[in-house]
């Protein structure tokens, strides 16, 4: 895989209908090819980034920054935002302390029924993890 600009990889769950459209968005965005992308899923990514593999992937996708930091959901979420043209705009609202805290739950929430939200699930049948 070639490196990118920012050396920066989004990885996410390429089992989860919900998190490929996700990420098929940030990648509409990201015309410069700022993000590598990668599934959690793809062979050999615990031993690139070994810090990956004490992680629980449920919680949400990762953005691994050049300098080996990992920030997960909705700090990653951030991360990404901050980088993007269009979204940039917006990305300071994170950094506010009440919507900080509500951007992460929002997050949590939506990490824990993204297999019901992208209808991957016959009704009823996916359960929170």
């Amino acid at each position: 895989m070639q490196p990118t600009e920012s050396g920066c990889v989004v990885v996410y769950d390429g089992n989860c209908p919900f998190c490929r459209r996700q990420v098929d968005r940030i990648r509409r965005r990201d015309a410069r090819a700022i993000f590598s992308y990668l599934p959690r899923q793809t062979p050999g990514l615990t031993e690139r980034f070994p810090r990956l593999a004490e992680q629980d992937f449920n919680t949400g996708m990762r953005l691994i920054a050049p300098e080996g930091i990992v920030h997960l959901g909705a700090d990653a979420v951030y991360h990404i935002a901050r980088r993007l043209p269009g979204w940039r705009r917006w990305a300071w609202l994170y950094q506010v302390p009440g919507l900080h805290a509500l951007f992460r739950a929002a997050y949590a929430w939506v990490a824990a029924h993204r297999m019901s939200l992208s209808g991957a699930c016959p009704a009823g049948s996916c359960a929170p993890r």
